[in-house]
């Protein structure tokens, strides 16, 4: 296998930044804007949720498709093509079918994120999924935080529609990177595809399951509060442009800083369960501390502690979800795990925007908050199973030592 060369790396960083600015640059906006054309609260719901409801479907066969064909650039290419017509779509006036529709394609891209992390996870050695994963999260968070601190400026700088206009032409530019992407000669040749008989063996994958159940509710909380109803409720309090920037400015840069840090510092000292479980409970209580912010200044502390939280775990369940399951069966266990997780991006804002219209936005914070105290408890229960197990483990072999 020729190795990657520095080249290669910066121009993966450059697509894998583009897309997510490209799919983040109208987010947090997307709420207010669709308010202020006269939809209801429980429609831009379905609007929302719909960017995670495709994901559901899409995502795990693309994953399957990307294994059995060992090929990662034709999905990466086919990302940046969706993120394009999804901003167009949205430029389309005069009908409620426009917005859905271009979240709606938004999830196609971003259901092609199954090739980018399992492509960048081969550019490393055995041993560094962790280290490829924070890696890639940071450029994530980089390509969403750019994007959304665009958002409030050019909508405010230009007209509602600029956030669109601008996402479209950063997708082209990221489009015509994309075909100078190469493929590790191991992706090609060395590793052979993955057969239908694997998918089964893949699927049954304890940590798999475990981490993607935990993302559910991760992302269900996520996508009620930063990336769905924060900028309305910012929006309630009198926020424009600016201060919408600075929101997302508050939330997106603790949370890139800990995606960056997170299996250096905290995960040896305190090892996966605890970190995970350290950012649900973090989480949980900012997004109950919402309920209660009287004040814009609360609002952005609240964020600046849940974006720091999410940075947590995030990171630690996507390189959990590949980190048991050998090379050929990565991108569909990437892809299950991308699928499954996207119940919470529908479901999550979906329910809160009908709690919405029924009790104000406050209940469906409420609602993201009893999520995340689930997940909590969830790896609570798993942390002390692992740990009985591991104790029986050892109790086990110093008995056979001793008959020995």
């Amino acid at each position: 296998m020729k190795p990657i060369t520095a080249a290669q790396r910066l121009l993966f960083t450059t697509i894998t930044i583009l897309y997510w600015t490209s799919m983040y640059v109208y987010v947090p906006t997307l709420s207010p804007y669709l308010s202020d054309r006269g939809f209801s609260l429980p429609f831009i719901g379905i609007v929302l949720g719909s960017y995670g409801f495709v994901q559901m479907f899409v995502r795990f066969p693309l994953g399957i498709l990307s294994d059995r064909f060992g090929k990662r650039k034709p999905f990466i290419v086919l990302g940046m093509l969706t993120a394009a017509i999804s901003c167009l779509l949205f430029l389309i006036p005069d009908h409620w079918l426009w917005p859905l529709a271009g979240r709606l394609m938004a999830g196609v891209c971003a259901s092609t994120w199954v090739a980018f992390t399992v492509l960048y996870a081969s550019y490393f050695g055995a041993g560094q999924t962790g280290r490829a994963m924070g890696n890639i999260s940071v450029m994530t968070v980089s390509g969403q935080m750019i994007g959304m601190l665009l958002s409030g400026w050019l909508s405010d700088g230009f007209n509602p529609n600029a956030p669109f206009t601008v996402g479209a032409a950063i997708a082209a530019i990221g489009l015509l990177l994309a075909f100078m992407l190469k493929e590790p000669s191991t992706e090609q040749r060395d590793q052979p595809g993955m057969s239908f008989a694997m998918i089964k063996s893949v699927v049954k994958t304890k940590t798999l399951l475990q981490v993607s159940m935990l993302s559910i509710l991760a992302h269900g909380v996520l996508f009620i509060t930063m990336f769905g109803f924060t900028p309305l409720k910012a929006e309630e309090m009198g926020a424009g442009g600016l201060k919408l920037t600075m929101l997302v400015f508050a939330f997106m840069l603790p949370h890139a800083f800990a995606s960056l840090v997170t299996a250096r510092w905290f995960t040896p000292r305190f090892g996966y369960w605890g970190t995970i479980g350290t950012g649900f409970i973090l989480s949980t209580i900012c997004t109950a501390a919402m309920v209660f912010a009287d004040s814009f200044g609360v609002l952005v502390m609240t964020q600046a502690i849940n974006g720091f939280a999410q940075g947590l775990h995030m990171p630690l369940l996507l390189g959990l979800a590949i980190r048991d399951v050998e090379l050929p069966g990565r991108a569909t266990a990437m892809g299950l795990y991308q699928a499954l997780y996207a119940i919470g991006m529908f479901s999550g804002p979906f329910l809160a925007g009908w709690l919405n219209e029924s009790w104000g936005l406050n209940g469906g914070f409420l609602f993201g908050s009893l999520l995340g105290a689930m997940a909590f408890s969830l790896v609570v229960v798993w942390y002390m199973a692992e740990r009985k197990s591991s104790r029986l483990s050892i109790a086990s072999t110093r008995s056979e030592e001793l008959k020995g």
